[in-house]
């Protein structure tokens, strides 16, 4: 599904979140780039946006892996284009089977892509493994706003506006149908922090964004 949208993912994110993703991913890049990392590992990096963010505002070495290729393919184009091919190296990668050793990444993050995993404990239990003591998980992901009227605008968005934009601009009916169902079951907020939790992380936090609309939550890995 995402190698057949991929030509146009990048666009359609924008579009339809009316450009507010930048400010979340500069959000989320600054809780990272505070911790002063040398490595960090970018998980569903997609085409390397949030890789390239990051950039801007660290010196750190980023590895982004993915599991579509189409993706991949045009995030080499981006970083190439940027002259970011030293700072920022993209392969391809299943999250939930990271081909890293033990501890050698001092920060992960990742955005819009945990509610993808097949076994989300499972993915977030190998981004603990790959974390060396002290490093930090950042995660930026779709939630749920709570308060009237700002949850029932967002839910009619979601659910009819924006997969009928996205079927007409992308071509592909089933990615921007999957888009709402996805982030309607996946765990926020508390739900989502006993899963940082029991994958082995402490002192976890959730910041929400826009009304609710995002979240962006963090963790440590002690040891």
């Amino acid at each position: 599904m995402f190698d057949n949208i991929a030509w146009k993912y990048d666009f359609l994110n924008h579009f339809l979140s009316a450009g507010i993703d930048h400010s979340w991913r500069k959000k989320l890049v600054k809780i990272i780039a505070e911790r002063h990392p040398e490595k960090v590992l970018d998980v569903a990096t997609g085409t390397a946006d949030l890789a390239i963010a990051l950039t801007r505002h660290s010196e750190a070495s980023v590895v982004g892996i993915d599991i579509s290729q189409g993706m991949l393919d045009l995030g080499v184009k981006k970083v190439s284009k940027r002259n970011l091919a030293e700072r920022i190296k993209l392969q391809w990668a299943d999250s939930e089977d990271l081909p890293f050793s033990d501890a050698c990444f001092d920060a992960c993050m990742v955005a819009f892509g945990v509610r993808n995993f097949e076994d989300l404990d499972r993915g977030l239990s190998e981004m603990h493994r790959v974390l060396s003591p002290g490093g930090m998980i950042a995660v930026l992901e779709f939630s749920k706003p709570r308060r009237f009227p700002v949850k029932h605008l967002y839910m009619f968005y979601f659910k009819h506006i924006l997969p009928l934009m996205g079927k007409l601009v992308s071509k592909d009916r089933a990615a921007y149908t999957y888009l709402p169902e996805s982030v309607e079951a996946f765990p926020d907020g508390a739900a989502f922090i006993a899963h940082l939790q029991k994958a082995g992380f402490v002192q976890c936090h959730e910041r929400r964004l826009s009304f609710g609309i995002a979240t962006i939550y963090s963790g440590l890995k002690l040891n």
